[in-house]
């Protein structure tokens, strides 16, 4: 019998099951066509390597089919500077460690060799002998599959049998200007969106997660997805942040093909790809890059530079070339592989500053006696300037939670170079001053305003991330005061200051609709509340938030100049209400908010107009439809009237809800 499984929109659909992950995983797939073309390593590759600016490594190390006088087979090669010795061991010859020794190359620590007759889904290892004499094995940096966990092997796999279908997608992307565009972002986490009811992880493969969330994220009109956790990790509670395989799709949900479908989905329904990636830190596990070759050649073997303390992982040495070649073009095979459309670079802080999370003796100052990480700071320039360079429709996106300068700001003037930063400052103010009890909220008025006077500073994105619904912190909803109704009401006008507010947008899966329980990777969304009034209200008033954001140029055109926002009324902290406006200057739209931050009604409550007109209301967020009451009934236009208010020669007048945010479309 066919199971039936409800959809995001609560539907009962029949879920085509197409097969399960770990039978995909252990699969061993055909071989691909015959190449002519002969893979090796040539002095070019080891001069561009060790200088840190082959941005193809990733086509010569690792595993790849090859064609030698006439056979078939696939070539292997690997970075082990200190080994005494390497060998490829693996399911094509029984795991026999003395058959395929690897050659030395050059100077500079790359080892090779063919192997006939090995084929795609072929399990395998590279075994280490250090110059001690010991034996250790590791799973292939440059691996483009790995075995599903527990599992640590990689798996040989053809790239290059996938036919894209998003030529449309691709040409367009480089043309648009990201800065002027609807950039609304849906960070989600495939293997808690939704679990498959047949047993097991309940992981849905990448190819049924495409065809649920395309349907869900076309209703809700978000431009972008966030996916967490995509580069493989042995650990599920990591959620992807502690990696193993920065070259390899996990194989939780499938191949890499599967993932390549994803972002071709995505992509034919006018959806972008953003990947979390993390070069912060990476995984301590044995089979991992730590002490690669019996010696730390991806981390610097000094722990107070090498290690973070707290979090119990290696740091990436970006003093050696040959690691900033391995995190840069991985970037770029991301890209040119998988088509996708930007990264969130996790953890910038961490790498920007030597002493993060450290105390008085874990850290070593630089040469200079200070803080900051100066072989940080040029990577970031390094690979701005490379990946931006190349596709200057990618998106980099830095979660920086400080206050260093530039984030955004061009290379050649001292900038790191990324699109965008995670305005850090402003969620932290936001989720504080929400949480209040609106008695209190007077008090902290200000934590509302503050973020428009540095907004600035930088291209900023807002972000409620999954950071932000776990490890108690309670998720969205219940951080809200009040009872059951008083915090989705809490929430609508909350969301609503968001969507007005400058900077891009980005919200995490399930706070769309009101998810009550914090987030965790081993369960799926709740679901089963879109039953719930309150929840489908939730979730039909985000719908209407992104429409009005992607509708109104002004939403979205000037995102860091006060030439697209202008207050109405920051001061208005007795009452907790907060007015002003967004604006173009080519366009005559414009959108106006009002927003009630308690639980009083206010009849005739009056606000300072822009100007003289009809403003039409567009969203009320005291409607029924959204969860709210009927008591409440704000006429559908409201006319300006001449009087002083709020420093203006007009006002508006009507009554405004409780919790209630009003906003109206004007022209002027």
């Amino acid at each position: 019998m066919a199971t039936v499984r409800k959809h995001a929109d609560g539907s009962g659909k029949k879920a085509k099951r197409t097969g399960s992950v770990r039978r995909q995983t252990g699969s061993r797939n055909t071989k691909p066509a015959a190449k002519e073309e002969r893979v090796y390593i040539s002095d070019v590759d080891c001069y561009l390597f060790g200088k840190g600016t082959h941005y193809d490594i990733y086509k010569k190390l690792g595993a790849h089919f090859s064609k030698e006088n006439g056979t078939e087979g696939v070539h292997f090669a690997v970075w082990a500077p200190n080994a005494a010795a390497v060998h490829v061991i693996g399911s094509f010859n029984g795991w026999n460690e003395d058959q395929y020794p690897m050659e030395r190359v050059g100077e500079g620590g790359i080892w090779q060799t063919f192997i006939p007759g090995a084929s795609s889904g072929d399990l395998y290892k590279f075994m280490i002998t250090t110059p001690s004499g010991e034996r250790i094995y590791k799973a292939d940096p440059y691996a483009n599959y790995a075995e599903l966990r527990p599992g640590t092997a990689s798996r040989i796999y053809d790239l290059s049998s996938y036919k894209w279908t998003d030529s449309r997608w691709m040409n367009q992307r480089d043309k648009k200007d990201y800065f002027r565009e609807p950039l609304a972002i849906y960070e989600c986490h495939i293997g808690s969106w939704m679990k498959h009811p047949d047993g097991g992880d309940g992981f849905y493969t990448y190819r049924e997660f495409a065809d649920r969330i395309v349907q869900y994220l076309r209703k809700l009109r978000y431009t972008h997805v966030e996916l967490m956790g995509i580069a493989e990790h042995p650990f599920d509670g990591s959620w992807g942040y502690q990696v193993t395989g920065y070259y390899a799709p996990t194989s939780r949900y499938g191949t890499p093909d599967d993932f390549r479908y994803l972002v071709d989905t995505l992509h034919k329904n006018g959806i972008g790809v953003i990947l979390d990636w993390v070069p912060a830190h990476f995984c301590p596990d044995a089979h991992g890059l730590a002490c690669f070759d019996g010696q730390c050649i991806y981390e610097d073997p000094d722990p107070r530079k090498g290690e973070h303390p707290d979090w119990g992982t290696k740091i990436f040495n970006l003093a050696k070339p040959e690691v900033k070649n391995f995190l840069i073009a991985n970037v770029l095979y991301w890209i040119r592989e998988f088509h996708v459309d930007g990264i969130r670079v996790d953890a910038v802080a961490s790498m920007l500053y030597l002493d993060y999370g450290k105390k008085d003796g874990q850290w070593v100052p630089n040469k200079f006696g200070g803080n900051k990480n100066l072989d940080a700071i040029e990577f970031f320039k390094h690979m701005n300037s490379v990946v931006r360079g190349m596709y200057p429709g990618f998106m980099t996106i830095a979660e920086e939670s400080t206050a260093w300068p530039k984030v955004t700001g061009k290379v050649e003037d001292d900038g790191l170079g990324f699109s965008f930063k995670w305005n850090m400052g402003w969620m932290h103010d936001f989720c504080e001053y929400m949480k209040l009890d609106p008695v209190m909220r007077k008090g902290s008025h200000y934590n509302l305003t503050f973020a428009m006077s540095y907004n600035s500073a930088e291209n900023y994105i807002l972000p409620i991330s999954h950071d932000e619904v776990v490890h108690l912190k309670c998720s969205m909803v219940e951080k809200m005061p009040g009872y059951e109704v008083d915090k989705y009401a809490n929430l609508r006008v909350a969301y609503t200051y968001m969507l007005g507010h400058s900077g891009k947008k980005l919200l995490f899966m399930g706070q769309e609709f009101g998810q009550e329980r914090e987030w965790s990777e081993a369960r799926e969304l709740d679901w089963f509340l879109l039953q719930n009034k309150l929840n489908s209200g939730m979730l039909h008033y985000s719908e209407e938030l992104l429409r009005i954001y992607r509708r109104y140029p002004c939403m979205y055109e000037i995102d860091n100049d006060w030439a697209g926002f202008e207050w109405i009324n920051p001061d208005d902290r007795e009452r907790s209400i907060y007015s002003f406006f967004r604006k173009t200057p080519t366009d005559r739209k414009k959108i106006m908010f009002v927003l009630n931050m308690t639980p009083v009604e206010y009849k005739d409550y009056r606000v300072g107009a822009p100007a003289m007109g009809n403003y039409r209301v567009i969203l009320n967020s005291a409607r029924e439809e959204f969860g709210g009451t009927v008591y409440n009934n704000v006429p559908e236009v409201i006319k300006a009237k001449e009087g002083n208010c709020d420093y203006r020669d007009q006002y508006l007048a009507f009554d405004l809800p409780a919790y209630g945010a009003i906003v109206m479309e004007f022209s002027s």
